[in-house]
């Protein structure tokens, strides 16, 4: 059934952009009730499962879909959050709502080249308010301009994600080491170069979920969280042993 498959896919972006399950199940049963169905979820690290009830006729549907691995993103979270309530609101109907979704998801993301600039001066904004200098801001901004790229570089061409953090931290990581080079504040270059790259939407969402009741799927997130970390670490410490052969 194309309403239920809709549902079911709805669910999925939302938990695949980020959004704490939660909220995800709340936008979901609201966009059910707006559709007049009664839903149900039970949702997992890599997958939801949604039993929906059709309330005119009594029918029962079961759904399995898989969670995509999407960017995060915050614009449709609001948007999609938002369109279940005008679903309700405006009593809007299937095609309606459909076409709503297609516009949201579909809609062009911002410039790749725009991100990456606002990436690395956004990291060099975080050397400086640590303390860093305006030579290690530039360092540090350049660092993390190619390591960001990198990154999507690779994402690109579907490499495990585990591998594409340790990649990325080392290659920003080693282009901040050039602050060595100078009468410059380098541990903090060296040190803010890769925290572009530190997972803070899934521990936040992990915490929120575990408060929430949400424990399996909380767990799951802040356990790839901390895995992200430590292959931050170790692509931070590659740096370290090659340029200063030392850990600290």
């Amino acid at each position: 059934m194309d309403q239920v498959k809709f549902v079911a896919e709805y669910a999925a972006h939302l938990m695949g952009c980020g959004i704490h399950t939660s909220r995800v199940i709340r936008n979901t049963k609201r966009l059910g009730d707006a559709l007049n169905f009664d839903v149900n979820i039970s949702v997992f690290q890599k997958s939801i499962i949604l039993t929906i009830q059709k309330n005119e006729t009594q029918q029962i549907f079961s759904e399995v879909i898989e969670i995509p691995a999407l960017p995060i993103s915050f614009e449709h979270n609001s948007e999609l959050s938002g369109l279940s309530w005008e679903a309700v609101d405006r009593k809007l109907s299937f095609e309606e709502i459909k076409a709503k979704y297609e516009k949201i998801v579909s809609a062009p993301r911002m410039n790749q080249w725009l991100v990456l600039l606002l990436v690395g001066l956004a990291n060099a904004s975080f050397c400086r308010l640590f303390g860093g200098d305006w030579l290690s801001m530039l360092i540090v901004c350049i660092a993390t301009f190619a390591g960001f790229y990198t990154r999507l570089f690779l994402q690109a061409r579907k490499i495990n994600h585990y591998i594409i953090f340790i990649v990325s931290a080392f290659i920003a990581s080693m282009l901040s080491s050039t602050a060595l080079l100078f009468n410059t504040t380098s541990d903090i270059a060296l040190a803010t170069s890769v925290l572009y790259l530190i997972p803070g939407v899934p521990l936040i969402n992990g915490v929120i979920d575990i408060i929430e009741g949400h424990t399996l799927t909380g767990i799951s997130r802040l356990t790839n969280a901390f895995l992200l970390i430590i292959c931050i670490a170790i692509g931070l410490s590659f740096t370290l042993f090659l340029f200063t052969n030392r850990l600290v």
